[in-house]
C-alpha cells in the first residue's frame, strides 16, 4: 500500500508546481494522447524525454517517481508475460502449443511494458504537484461549459477532490489496521492463493466500516459549516502565467512529433 503514489501530494517550489492546474490537466491527456498514438520506439522516446524534463522541473525526489512504477509492478510483469508467450511472429524462438516467444513478440511487449510505465509515472505526477483543492478548482473550470445543460460540475468536482484526499487516509488506515490484526496472529503471506484471500477478510471489513464513519463525520462537518449554497465564490482565482503558454507549446510540439514520427516511422512491427 505504501507504492501507491497516485492521490498523494509533495510540498515543492518548482516550475510544474506553480503550473495552472487546468493546464495540467490538459497537458496530461495531450500526453496520453501521444503515447497511444505512438506506433514505434522513437515516438516512446519522444515521450520520454518530455518526461524526464517535467520531472527534472519539478523537483521531485527519483524514488518518489519510481515508487509510481512500484506499485504497479505487477500489473506490468503480467502485461509483459501475456505479451510475449501469446502474441505472435515471424522470428520464433521458442513455441509450445499456442504459447510462443518471437522477436516480434519481445519487441511488442517491450514496446507495451515503457507505454504502462510512462502512463503511471505521468498520471501520478499530476497529483504530486498539484494539490486536491488546486485539482478541484482546475476539473471545475474546465468542466464550466457543462453548466449550461444545469450538469453538477461542482458537485462532480468536490468528489473526486475528496476521492483523491481519502487515498492515503485509507492507505494508512489499511496498514494500521494490518498491523493490529498481524499482533492477534493473523498470517498474510502463508498458504495457498484463496486462503491468503480469506485472510484479508478481517482488514476489508473494518475498513470499510472506518470508511463510512470518516464520510458520515466528514457529512457533518460540512453541514455544520453550512456547505451546499448555490452561489459560492473562491477565495484564490485560477490565472494562465507564461509558464502555462511555454507548457502548452511543449505539449503542441510533443503531439506534432509523435504523429510525424509515426507517419514517416511506420509502426514498430
Amino acid at each position: 500500500m505504501k507504492d501507491v503514489a497516485f492521490g498523494q501530494y509533495y510540498p515543492a517550489d518548482s516550475f510544474v508546481h506553480r503550473l495552472d492546474p487546468r493546464l495540467k490537466i490538459l497537458f496530461l491527456i495531450a500526453y496520453i494522447v501521444a503515447i497511444f498514438v505512438a506506433s514505434n520506439f522513437y515516438g516512446l522516446a519522444l515521450c520520454a524525454a518530455v518526461l524526464i524534463l517535467a520531472v527534472a522541473l519539478s523537483r521531485l525526489p527519483v524514488g518518489k517517481v519510481f515508487r509510481a512504477v512500484r506499485g504497479a509492478l505487477i500489473l506490468v510483469i503480467f502485461t509483459a508475460v501475456i505479451n510475449l508467450l501469446f502474441h505472435s511472429g515471424k522470428t520464433v524462438y521458442w513455441s509450445c502449443g499456442i504459447l510462443c516467444i518471437s522477436k516480434e513478440g519481445i519487441l511488442f511487449s517491450a514496446y507495451l511494458v515503457i507505454r504502462l510505465v510512462l502512463l503511471v509515472i505521468c498520471s501520478s505526477l499530476l497529483t504530486y504537484t498539484t494539490t486536491p483543492v488546486a485539482l478541484t478548482d482546475g476539473i471545475e473550470s474546465l468542466l464550466t461549459p457543462l453548466k449550461w445543460i444545469r450538469f453538477p460540475v461542482h458537485a462532480l468536482a468536490l468528489i473526486m477532490s475528496i476521492a483523491l484526499r481519502m487515498i492515503p487516509t485509507l492507505m494508512e488506515e489499511t496498514e494500521r489496521i494490518k498491523n493490529a490484526q498481524k499482533a492477534r496472529g493473523a498470517n498474510f503471506e502463508s498458504g495457498n492463493p484463496l486462503r491468503r484471500v480469506k485472510a484479508f477478510i478481517p482488514i476489508l471489513v473494518p475498513l470499510l466500516l472506518s470508511a463510512f464513519r470518516r464520510a458520515d463525520e466528514l457529512g457533518d462537518a460540512m453541514e455544520a459549516r453550512c456547505y451546499g449554497g448555490k452561489k459560492r465564490v473562491k477565495y484564490k482565482k485560477l490565472r494562465f502565467s507564461w509558464r502555462d503558454l511555454l507548457a502548452a507549446i511543449l505539449a503542441a510540439a510533443l503531439i506534432a512529433g509523435v504523429v510525424l514520427l509515426r507517419v514517416y516511422l511506420g509502426e514498430i512491427v
